[in-house]
């Protein structure tokens, strides 16, 4: 029996009941000991639609009660070899968007004091800046897989250079990411320009329209990536929205024509034996997600990420 945090079994206590936390995981506040730490950050005022994705680490967090331990598709049993909890929510400034990014950035300092993995439930997509602020300070500029509907690269949106559609310009250039190992797949919609997408191509950004991923498999594109990054330090970001409104539409700014639910498991599952450093799955907008599929997706990211985490047992 391992000596390892286990998920609470439906077979010990109903689904619909116990604590809710990640999987049903303990919760802890002290981090020693841990390798993986599951937190929430219950924030949408970097948002510039729909709101609603502070309500997504509570949601995601319940649809998670679904899941049990054992990967049937890929043997992974995470939990037999990673010491996994959730640490709660962090606890931003709802009134202060500027505030909230501080206090995020501050967080996750403390919590890399500590050799553990943050995994990270948003939450709209400004919370990735400030996460990989502290991530390069810890690691140095990190190789980003960042999947999305959109590339996040605007300079500004009405005056502010720090919100949810200007992650990564911010990011390139406070020099927390690898221009030339960073891959954005799942792009897509209508645009203000030609240059939406194209201008962080010019700076290295790698670039997979949904469109050209249409009817394929994406093991093929996981592979390529992993095999391209190699040891680097890696960070995943992976915004539910990259996902067609058909699968995920309880989202604050969907898109028609996107990846499946199938799409991303094949990815995700393909990054196995990547250094990755941290992880972060955005945009759950429960207001919008009336039968909780939303946020059971979302859950099943996250699970299927800590499956491909370095050292994760088979059976």
């Amino acid at each position: 029996m391992s000596d390892k945090n286990q998920p609470i079994s439906g077979n010990d206590l109903a689904r619909f009941s116990g604590p809710n936390t990640f999987m049903r995981l303990p919760a802890v506040n002290d981090l020693a000991g841990l390798d993986v730490a599951v937190l929430g950050v219950p924030m949408d005022i970097g948002t510039s639609w729909r709101s609603g994705t502070r309500f997504g680490p509570k949601q995601v967090r319940s649809e998670s009660a679904m899941l049990r331990p054992y990967n049937l598709a890929t043997g992974a049993a995470p939990f037999d070899s990673l010491q996994v909890a959730d640490i709660g929510d962090l606890a931003i400034n709802t009134f202060s968007l500027k505030d909230s990014l501080r206090i995020i950035a501050e967080s996750y300092d403390a919590i890399l004091k500590y050799d553990v993995m943050p995994l990270a439930i948003g939450g709209d997509h400004a919370i990735t800046l400030p996460i990989l602020r502290a991530m390069a300070r810890r690691h140095g500029p990190v190789a980003l897989i960042h999947v999305d509907a959109h590339a996040d690269v605007n300079d500004e949106m009405f005056g502010e250079r720090e919100t949810h559609g200007t992650v990564f310009r911010r990011a390139l250039e406070e020099g927390l990411i690898n221009p030339s190992k960073v891959y954005q797949i799942g792009l897509r919609g209508t645009g203000y320009g030609a240059d939406d997408f194209t201008e962080a191509a010019g700076w290295g950004f790698q670039q997979f329209p949904a469109h050209e991923l249409w009817g394929r498999s994406l093991s093929t594109l996981g592979g390529e990536i992993r095999r391209d990054i190699g040891d680097l330090p890696t960070y995943v970001t992976y915004d539910i929205d990259s996902l067609d409104p058909a699968f995920a539409p309880g989202t604050g700014t969907p898109e028609i024509g996107g990846l499946t639910t199938m799409q991303a498991l094949q990815l995700i599952r393909e990054l196995k034996g990547l250094n990755i450093v941290g992880a972060d799955l955005v945009e759950v907008s429960p207001p919008y997600d009336t039968s909780g599929n939303t946020a059971l997706t979302g859950a099943n990211i996250l699970y299927e990420l800590l499956c491909v985490l370095p050292g994760v047992a088979t059976r």
